[in-house]
């Protein structure tokens, strides 16, 4: 499967660019998708340099690209010190992670990740092979965490009367299909139909995958890994993600609230190279739907005193 198949990068030039790449460096693609920012590092890279790539999405797999000098890890971004370290790698040049959900994800019906495919299971693991499903998910939380999650990763205005027409759903019978919500949420749907329905979505993804804690994880490990001078680049496609990393950005901790020494000191691990994110332009969210609500990022580990 090609990488056109599998999703257009969005901010291509942009990310490789800010990775700055040295012929000899160790560099990280924190999320392989369909290889399109791994074959252009191994592009930039010389024969001494080495690129570890990240997926645990085990469709991903058919993109790797085979070369002597990377290394693929079948796992989430989130154990990215572990396995740096495992691979025998003290200290990295640069990592780029694109947070976005790949439209191949979307486009295979047997994923459970679109609402476009009623009759199958609902499922939205990125990693198939364990962990709970959506289905799994919305038969078995109580209501208060399930409005929570909706109004916390979907921003769902009507968090509340979703959370409790769910619990009334699976009184009669279990989710199993992406029909069964569809149905729960048809006579509630507020605003637009596509729009409504993809936030829902949205905020079950997240919850599935834990994608907030495992991009939390993965920055803490990100930062342990850089080298003094190393460049992290992160494209984020919501708020929540945004701001997390602008917030880590800011005081390397993800709280935001950054160390102080004894004397009151601030401690910022990070030289923040994007004041404001970049955007793609207008030419590109034309040609790719996936860049309307792409942000990029970047910060510089900033040398050892």
């Amino acid at each position: 499967m090609g990488e056109n198949e599998y999703h257009v990068p969005v901010l291509l030039d942009e990310s490789i660019q800010a990775l700055e790449i040295l012929e000899n460096g160790i560099y990280i693609d924190a999320t392989l998708g369909g290889g399109g920012h791994c074959r252009h590092i191994l592009n930039a890279l010389g024969p001494e340099g080495r690129l570890l790539a990240f997926d645990q999405d085990e469709a991903a797999q058919n993109n790797v690209p085979e070369d002597s000098r990377l290394t693929f890890i079948p796992h989430n971004f989130r154990h990215i010190e572990r396995f740096t370290r495992f691979s025998g790698i003290l200290g990295v040049n640069g990592i780029l992670a694109d947070l976005g959900v790949s439209s191949h994800q979307f486009d295979v019906p047997e994923r459970g990740f679109s609402y476009r495919f009623p009759q199958m299971d609902l499922d939205m693991r990125m990693d198939t092979r364990s962990g709970q499903t959506a289905a799994d998910l919305l038969n078995q939380l109580e209501p208060g965490p399930l409005q929570k999650l909706l109004g916390e990763y979907g921003e769902v205005r009507n968090a509340r009367t979703v959370a409790q027409a769910v619990v009334q759903f699976r009184h009669q019978r279990p989710f199993k299909l992406v029909g069964d919500l569809l149905e729960v949420l048809q006579p509630l749907i507020r605003g637009e139909r596509h729009r409504y329905l993809a936030q829902v979505f949205q905020a079950l993804r997240i919850a599935v995958n834990e994608e907030m804690l495992a991009l939390e994880e993965m920055l803490v490990g990100a930062l342990k890994i850089l080298n003094p001078g190393g460049v992290l680049v992160i494209l984020t496609y919501h708020s929540l993600e945004d701001r997390l990393v602008k917030r880590f950005f800011r005081s390397g901790k993800i709280s935001g609230e950054p160390e102080k020494d004894f004397y009151g000191h601030i401690h910022r691990p990070f030289d923040v190279l994007t004041k404001n994110p970049i955007l793609p332009s207008g030419q590109e969210q034309e040609r790719n739907s996936r860049a309307h609500s792409a942000k990029m990022r970047v910060a510089r580990k900033i040398e050892q005193v």
